[in-house]
């Protein structure tokens, strides 16, 4: 089990992940995805592991990740994939590290999506599945909504965002979306 700590973890069934196995993480667009992800790459660094996003579109930064709590020097960022070499890519990085993190391309077929699914049960690693996914997984996390509140300090100035996540998957007793709490600067 890869423990995950915080808000996430406690959403989670036994407040973490089962490693060999593969998490999907969707959600629309500003709903808190990227944040989603980076809180399973920290949990994977806090406990002295290594972590990996698959970055195709190069739009995610180190800096983001580091103020999530993702220890950065036990996490890469990888960028630049060609579609047609991202599933050779993926399997690569499940031989070396404890939870790949990978924006889904929308060409991804079936059955390099299975191998994948087959690759993290081998190598007890986790493969977060970022977008659609043609595959099983154990768990998907879908961020549906943020909302932002003011600090008491100033106006103009954000304070605290809040995500509604729904969890589904094995173990996961049937719910409403919960919330996530982050605080930001």
């Amino acid at each position: 089990m890869l423990a995950v700590s915080g808000p996430v973890g406690e959403l989670l069934p036994g407040a973490g992940i089962v490693r060999g196995s593969v998490v999907v993480v969707d959600g629309a667009p500003g709903c808190g995805v990227t944040s989603l992800t980076f809180e399973l790459a920290a949990a994977a660094t806090r406990l002295g592991e290594w972590a990996v996003v698959v970055d195709p579109q190069g739009t995610l930064g180190g800096l983001a990740a580091g103020e999530v709590g993702v220890a950065l020097e036990r996490f890469a960022l990888v960028r630049d994939v060609p579609v047609a070499r991202w599933a050779t890519v993926v399997a690569a990085l499940l031989d070396g590290l404890s939870v790949v993190i990978a924006a889904v391309p929308r060409s991804v077929r079936a059955g390099d999506a299975h191998r994948l699914v087959a690759r993290a049960r081998e190598r007890d690693a986790v493969l977060v599945a970022v977008g659609p996914w043609p595959a099983q997984a154990a768990l998907r996390l879908r961020a549906e909504a943020v909302t932002w509140s003011a600090p008491d300090h100033g106006p103009g100035l954000l304070g605290e965002r809040t995500a509604r996540v729904t969890v589904t998957g094995r173990g996961v007793a049937p719910q409403a979306p919960a919330e996530v709490l982050a605080r930001v600067g």
